[in-house]
Protein backbone atom coordinates (compact mmCIF):
# COMPACT_ATOMS: atom_id res chain seq x y z
CA UNK A 1 0.00 0.00 0.00
CA UNK A 2 3.36 2.44 0.97
CA UNK A 3 4.09 1.66 -2.71
CA UNK A 4 1.10 2.32 -4.56
CA UNK A 5 0.71 5.46 -2.74
CA UNK A 6 4.05 7.01 -3.06
CA UNK A 7 3.52 6.05 -6.94
CA UNK A 8 0.30 7.96 -7.13
CA UNK A 9 2.55 11.12 -4.96
CA UNK A 10 4.87 10.84 -8.39
CA UNK A 11 2.68 10.08 -10.76
CA UNK A 12 -1.18 11.76 -10.20
CA UNK A 13 -2.61 10.15 -13.08
CA UNK A 14 -2.68 6.92 -11.35
CA UNK A 15 -4.38 8.54 -8.59
CA UNK A 16 -6.75 9.15 -10.92
CA UNK A 17 -6.89 5.83 -12.05
CA UNK A 18 -7.41 4.54 -8.70
CA UNK A 19 -10.59 6.67 -8.50
CA UNK A 20 -11.58 4.95 -11.50
CA UNK A 21 -10.75 7.93 -14.27
CA UNK A 22 -9.01 7.06 -17.15
CA UNK A 23 -7.42 10.71 -18.19
CA UNK A 24 -7.41 11.56 -21.78
CA UNK A 25 -4.15 12.42 -22.98
CA UNK A 26 -4.38 16.25 -22.52
CA UNK A 27 -5.47 15.53 -19.03
CA UNK A 28 -3.02 13.52 -18.05
CA UNK A 29 -0.11 15.77 -19.39
CA UNK A 30 -1.82 18.21 -17.24
CA UNK A 31 -1.90 16.11 -13.82
CA UNK A 32 2.13 15.07 -14.85
CA UNK A 33 3.45 18.79 -15.47
CA UNK A 34 1.52 20.26 -12.79
CA UNK A 35 2.17 23.94 -14.14
CA UNK A 36 2.33 26.64 -11.61
CA UNK A 37 -0.22 29.01 -13.71
CA UNK A 38 -2.34 27.82 -16.24
CA UNK A 39 -5.81 28.64 -18.12
CA UNK A 40 -7.98 25.91 -19.24
CA UNK A 41 -10.22 27.28 -21.70
CA UNK A 42 -12.42 24.17 -22.39
CA UNK A 43 -15.74 22.89 -23.93
CA UNK A 44 -18.85 22.07 -21.59
CA UNK A 45 -18.04 18.04 -20.74
CA UNK A 46 -14.66 17.92 -21.62
CA UNK A 47 -13.36 16.95 -18.34
CA UNK A 48 -12.20 20.37 -17.07
CA UNK A 49 -13.74 19.64 -13.51
CA UNK A 50 -12.32 16.44 -13.25
CA UNK A 51 -8.72 17.04 -14.25
CA UNK A 52 -9.01 19.95 -11.49
CA UNK A 53 -10.41 17.85 -8.81
CA UNK A 54 -7.41 15.38 -9.12
CA UNK A 55 -4.96 18.27 -9.06
CA UNK A 56 -6.61 19.26 -5.99
CA UNK A 57 -6.13 16.37 -4.16
CA UNK A 58 -2.80 15.19 -5.55
CA UNK A 59 -2.22 18.99 -3.62
CA UNK A 60 -4.03 18.19 -0.50
CA UNK A 61 -2.82 14.35 -0.30
CA UNK A 62 0.49 14.79 -0.93
CA UNK A 63 1.35 18.22 0.75
CA UNK A 64 0.78 18.03 4.11
CA UNK A 65 -0.69 21.62 6.05
CA UNK A 66 -1.59 22.10 2.33
CA UNK A 67 -4.29 24.59 1.73
CA UNK A 68 -6.16 24.84 -1.25
CA UNK A 69 -8.69 27.46 -2.08
CA UNK A 70 -11.50 26.55 -4.76
CA UNK A 71 -13.62 29.57 -5.88
CA UNK A 72 -16.47 30.28 -8.71
CA UNK A 73 -18.35 33.29 -9.42
CA UNK A 74 -21.28 31.62 -6.81
CA UNK A 75 -21.43 29.52 -3.99
CA UNK A 76 -23.35 27.06 -5.48
CA UNK A 77 -20.54 26.77 -8.30
CA UNK A 78 -17.95 26.33 -6.09
CA UNK A 79 -20.13 23.46 -3.52
CA UNK A 80 -20.42 21.42 -6.48
CA UNK A 81 -16.94 21.48 -7.69
CA UNK A 82 -16.34 20.96 -4.12
CA UNK A 83 -18.21 17.28 -3.95
CA UNK A 84 -17.03 16.34 -6.64
CA UNK A 85 -13.64 16.64 -5.38
CA UNK A 86 -14.97 14.36 -1.94
CA UNK A 87 -16.71 12.45 -4.63
CA UNK A 88 -13.55 11.42 -6.04
CA UNK A 89 -11.44 11.08 -2.68
CA UNK A 90 -13.65 8.48 -1.36
CA UNK A 91 -12.85 6.29 -3.83
CA UNK A 92 -9.32 6.04 -2.89
CA UNK A 93 -7.93 3.31 -1.22
CA UNK A 94 -4.98 3.92 1.81
CA UNK A 95 -4.54 8.08 1.47
CA UNK A 96 -4.98 10.33 4.09
CA UNK A 97 -8.63 10.30 5.19
CA UNK A 98 -11.11 13.02 6.02
CA UNK A 99 -11.13 14.60 9.90
CA UNK A 100 -13.23 17.02 9.23
CA UNK A 101 -15.89 17.99 6.47
CA UNK A 102 -18.89 20.32 5.72
CA UNK A 103 -20.47 21.95 2.18
CA UNK A 104 -17.70 24.18 2.48
CA UNK A 105 -14.43 23.10 3.91
CA UNK A 106 -12.92 19.61 4.57
CA UNK A 107 -9.56 19.26 6.23
CA UNK A 108 -7.46 15.58 5.80
CA UNK A 109 -5.80 13.67 8.59
CA UNK A 110 -2.07 15.46 7.38
CA UNK A 111 -3.20 18.60 8.08
CA UNK A 112 -4.48 19.78 4.46
CA UNK A 113 -7.31 21.91 3.99
CA UNK A 114 -9.61 22.67 0.95
CA UNK A 115 -11.98 25.71 0.87
CA UNK A 116 -14.74 26.16 -1.37
CA UNK A 117 -15.69 29.94 -1.87
CA UNK A 118 -18.02 32.39 -3.89
CA UNK A 119 -15.62 34.34 -6.12
CA UNK A 120 -15.53 37.55 -5.32
CA UNK A 121 -12.83 39.42 -3.52
CA UNK A 122 -14.54 40.29 -0.33
CA UNK A 123 -15.14 36.66 0.41
CA UNK A 124 -11.14 35.45 -0.47
CA UNK A 125 -9.03 38.67 0.47
CA UNK A 126 -6.96 37.88 3.91
CA UNK A 127 -6.15 34.17 2.92
CA UNK A 128 -2.27 33.78 2.88
CA UNK A 129 0.00 30.98 2.02
CA UNK A 130 -2.03 29.20 -0.31
CA UNK A 131 -0.69 26.11 -2.21
CA UNK A 132 -3.18 25.83 -4.82
CA UNK A 133 -5.95 28.47 -6.05
CA UNK A 134 -8.83 27.04 -8.62
CA UNK A 135 -10.82 29.69 -10.48
CA UNK A 136 -13.95 27.90 -11.63
CA UNK A 137 -16.12 29.43 -14.52
CA UNK A 138 -12.71 32.06 -14.52
CA UNK A 139 -14.63 33.95 -17.56
CA UNK A 140 -17.24 34.81 -14.80
CA UNK A 141 -15.71 36.08 -12.24
CA UNK A 142 -15.26 39.63 -11.60
CA UNK A 143 -11.77 41.53 -12.38
CA UNK A 144 -11.04 42.20 -9.19
CA UNK A 145 -10.66 38.23 -7.78
CA UNK A 146 -7.25 38.00 -9.86
CA UNK A 147 -5.73 41.15 -7.88
CA UNK A 148 -7.15 38.88 -4.70
CA UNK A 149 -5.86 36.18 -5.56
CA UNK A 150 -2.25 36.71 -6.63
CA UNK A 151 -0.94 37.95 -2.77
CA UNK A 152 -2.47 34.75 -1.43
CA UNK A 153 0.50 33.01 -3.46
CA UNK A 154 3.53 35.29 -2.87
CA UNK A 155 4.87 33.61 -0.35
CA UNK A 156 5.19 29.91 -1.42
CA UNK A 157 7.42 29.64 -4.55
CA UNK A 158 5.72 26.68 -5.56
CA UNK A 159 2.16 27.91 -4.95
CA UNK A 160 -0.42 26.98 -8.64
CA UNK A 161 -2.92 29.16 -10.11
CA UNK A 162 -5.29 26.78 -11.95
CA UNK A 163 -8.12 28.70 -14.17
CA UNK A 164 -10.97 26.82 -16.15
CA UNK A 165 -13.89 28.16 -18.29
CA UNK A 166 -15.83 28.21 -21.36
CA UNK A 167 -15.85 31.71 -22.95
CA UNK A 168 -17.97 34.50 -22.06
CA UNK A 169 -16.91 37.09 -24.66
CA UNK A 170 -14.30 39.50 -25.70
CA UNK A 171 -13.82 40.88 -21.78
CA UNK A 172 -12.64 40.07 -18.45
CA UNK A 173 -9.24 39.00 -17.20
CA UNK A 174 -9.73 35.68 -18.41
CA UNK A 175 -10.22 37.04 -22.06
CA UNK A 176 -7.14 39.93 -21.22
CA UNK A 177 -5.08 36.75 -20.16
CA UNK A 178 -5.54 33.96 -22.70
CA UNK A 179 -4.52 36.60 -25.78
CA UNK A 180 -1.97 38.16 -23.57
CA UNK A 181 1.43 37.92 -23.64
CA UNK A 182 1.97 37.09 -19.94
CA UNK A 183 3.52 32.99 -19.44
CA UNK A 184 0.45 30.80 -18.74
CA UNK A 185 0.00 27.33 -19.68
CA UNK A 186 -2.55 27.33 -22.16
CA UNK A 187 -4.58 24.76 -22.64
CA UNK A 188 -7.54 24.62 -24.95
CA UNK A 189 -10.01 22.03 -25.49
CA UNK A 190 -12.85 21.75 -27.70
CA UNK A 191 -15.97 19.58 -27.90
CA UNK A 192 -14.27 17.93 -30.76
CA UNK A 193 -11.49 16.93 -28.82
CA UNK A 194 -13.34 14.78 -26.51
CA UNK A 195 -13.65 11.22 -27.56
CA UNK A 196 -17.29 11.00 -24.92
CA UNK A 197 -19.49 13.61 -26.81
CA UNK A 198 -20.56 12.22 -30.36
CA UNK A 199 -21.33 14.20 -33.49
CA UNK A 200 -24.85 13.37 -32.92
CA UNK A 201 -24.79 15.32 -29.70
CA UNK A 202 -23.23 18.37 -30.88
CA UNK A 203 -25.59 18.51 -34.30
CA UNK A 204 -28.25 18.44 -31.41
CA UNK A 205 -27.19 20.87 -29.40
CA UNK A 206 -25.76 23.59 -32.81
CA UNK A 207 -29.80 23.50 -33.49
CA UNK A 208 -30.76 24.01 -30.09
CA UNK A 209 -28.34 26.30 -28.88
CA UNK A 210 -27.82 28.44 -32.30
CA UNK A 211 -24.75 28.83 -34.09
CA UNK A 212 -23.65 31.52 -31.62
CA UNK A 213 -23.77 29.93 -28.33
CA UNK A 214 -22.95 27.13 -29.25
CA UNK A 215 -19.86 28.35 -30.86
CA UNK A 216 -18.97 29.63 -27.75
CA UNK A 217 -19.81 26.78 -25.58
CA UNK A 218 -18.73 23.99 -27.69
CA UNK A 219 -16.24 25.43 -30.04
CA UNK A 220 -14.81 27.52 -27.48
CA UNK A 221 -14.93 31.62 -29.69
CA UNK A 222 -14.93 34.74 -28.23
CA UNK A 223 -17.49 36.67 -28.93
CA UNK A 224 -18.32 40.86 -28.56
CA UNK A 225 -20.88 41.54 -26.45
CA UNK A 226 -24.01 41.02 -28.66
CA UNK A 227 -25.64 44.74 -26.99
CA UNK A 228 -21.82 46.26 -28.20
CA UNK A 229 -22.49 48.90 -30.83
CA UNK A 230 -18.65 48.05 -32.14
CA UNK A 231 -16.81 45.16 -32.23
CA UNK A 232 -13.77 44.69 -29.64
CA UNK A 233 -11.36 44.69 -32.37
CA UNK A 234 -12.63 48.28 -33.66
CA UNK A 235 -12.36 49.78 -30.74
CA UNK A 236 -8.62 48.82 -29.72
CA UNK A 237 -8.05 49.43 -33.82
CA UNK A 238 -8.22 53.30 -32.90
CA UNK A 239 -6.03 53.33 -30.38
CA UNK A 240 -2.45 54.22 -31.22
CA UNK A 241 0.87 54.01 -28.33
CA UNK A 242 3.04 56.25 -30.68
CA UNK A 243 0.26 59.06 -30.18
CA UNK A 244 1.08 61.05 -27.19
CA UNK A 245 -1.66 62.37 -25.08
CA UNK A 246 -2.74 66.40 -25.31
CA UNK A 247 -2.54 66.79 -21.78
Amino acid sequence: MIAADLARALDPVLLAKAAGIDPDPWQAKLLRTAPRRALLLCSRQAGKSTVAAFLVLATALYVPNALVVVVSPSQRQSSELFRTIVGYHARLPGVPELVAENTLRAEFANGSRILALPGTERTIRGYAGVDLVVIDEASRVEDELLAAVRPMLATKPKSKLIALTTPAGKRGWFYDAWIGDEKWERVRVSAYDCPRISREHLEEERRSMGPILFSQEYELEFHDDTIAVFPVALIAAAFSPEVRPLW
